[in-house]
């Protein structure tokens, strides 16, 4: 129930400042462009708190915290007295409701880059993309690949640490090649390219990680059988275990790897297992019953709720993102042009087919993405409300009635044909438009309850 309210308070605090930050956006340009604003309200339906500014403007806070708005005075809205017709919005010059339209996503796009300065002064932690176990005969090893190389770029997009490495690799899904740039601990400054032949790549973002998929994992330190955490109520919890206990055999067979353990508990859902383990030097007898977990695909696995410790990571293998105030700003605003590429690949390949539609996501999972990064820390939030201003910015900008896109193409039209559709004529693409906003969102949150 804590975990709920965490996440729940955590999503309302990031839509809350997104929100804010995309409606300012046309706040901010409305005002520069002579329009009258009547309400800036974040969120919708009923007001918990409201104040008129000594501007004139009606601030407020409402009661459902799902996106927000800005009214101006529009005299195909309201009557607009005669001597106000020049304050609304309607009676600008097109350039100008262009630009008002086009600042909400704009400002998102801002936002993010703001995000992402903040993160690399403070500084973020990482780690070298360095590869680790490799599977024989996978799509990397029949390309070359072999453990302890480094990725360097994919696809010329240069790969400092493994955000970066996931982030390019997803952006390939459906594409006949990959190129990669590594380098050998053997051959040292030395960089070579090898290209990955992923015709017969199959990665589905919902169930493996594109790395797996390809055929390796990110190099880890040695994983030592002492336990470094007990979930609370969890199955080993209930059978005894504590933080510093030692794992030395399975149903009387000695533990050489904490692998033998995970296989274990895995193939006997609900079935005692007899652990001998090391507690204060003394040894002692643990029966644990993995609880049962039943995955997508229907097979039924045990799940302990334990985690074993890792041996120290490389010296040079660990390093900080930290950059100074303005070697910041091009930092992140290459940051911001990667998320941005990559969300458009996306759309891009979900209209393709190359992604699936099950691959959307809703306010469910943006919620848990929330109170996960909320609760690693300032610098992972940051972070995650600059990944959703961007994507909130693309979407916003989509060609359909209802969002900016959508009033975007309508203004271009009128660029064209020299007038202004007629209001029936939009008013049918509202409702479109409408529709398939609706659309998308039962689609997305009924992704997310399949997630649960």
């Amino acid at each position: 129930m804590t975990s709920i309210l965490w996440n729940l308070a955590s999503f309302i605090v990031a839509l809350g400042v997104l929100v804010a930050v995309h409606e300012f956006g046309h706040f901010w340009v409305a005002r520069r462009c002579g329009v009258k604003v009547e309400k800036f309200s974040i969120g919708f339906g009923k007001s918990l708190w409201s104040r008129t500014g000594k501007d004139g403007v009606e601030y407020s806070i409402s009661m459902i915290p799902l996106g927000g708005f800005v009214k101006m005075l529009d005299s195909r809205v309201d009557e607009v007295p005669e001597d106000q017709k020049h304050l609304a919005f309607n009676h600008k010059s097109l350039w100008k409701r262009s630009a008002i339209v086009a600042a909400g996503p704009a400002f998102n796009f801002f936002f993010a880059i703001f995000a992402y300065w903040l993160v690399f002064m403070i500084g973020v932690p990482a780690v070298k993309p360095v590869i680790g176990e490799v599977t024989p005969n996978s799509i990397v090893a029949k390309a070359g690949i072999e453990s302890g190389m480094e990725l360097k770029e994919i696809s010329g997009i240069q790969t400092t640490d493994w955000d970066s490495v996931n982030m390019a690799l997803v952006s390939h899904i459906g594409d006949e090649s990959i190129t990669l740039k590594v380098s050998s601990p053997q051959d040292v400054g030395v960089q070579r390219t090898v290209t990955l032949d992923t015709n017969e790549w199959k990665f589905d973002p919902e169930v493996d990680s594109a790395m797996a998929t390809l055929g390796f994992q990110p190099y880890r330190p040695e994983i030592i059988s002492i336990i470094s955490n007990v979930s609370k109520g969890s199955a080993a919890e209930k059978a005894g275990f504590a933080v510093g206990d030692k794992l030395l055999s399975i149903d009387g067979k000695e533990v050489d790897d904490w692998q033998e353990f995970v296989d274990a508990v895995k193939a006997k859902p609900s079935q005692p297992l007899d652990l001998q383990i090391e507690r204060d030097g003394n040894e002692q007898t643990i029966t644990l019953i993995p609880e049962s977990k039943t995955l997508k695909n229907g097979d039924t696995i045990g799940f302990a709720g334990i985690a074993p410790s890792m041996g120290q990571w490389p010296d040079t293998y660990r390093f900080e993102q930290k950059f100074g105030f303005f070697e910041s700003i091009p930092k992140a605003v290459e940051k911001t042009g990667q998320i941005i590429n990559l969300t458009l690949t996306m759309v891009k390949k979900l209209f393709t087919g190359d992604v699936g539609i099950k691959n959307l996501s809703g306010p469910i999972t943006i919620a848990k993405g929330a109170g996960t990064t909320a609760d690693y820390g300032l610098v992972y939030f940051l972070g995650f409300l600059a990944l959703i201003s961007v994507n909130l910015g693309i979407i916003n900008l989509m060609p359909l009635p209802v969002l900016d896109g959508g009033h975007l193409l309508f203004f271009a039209i009128e660029a064209i044909i020299r007038r202004p559709i007629p209001e029936k004529v939009q008013e049918v693409g509202y409702k479109i438009g409408s529709a398939a906003i609706f659309s998308l969102m039962l689609i997305a949150i009924f992704n997310d309850f399949a997630r649960l």
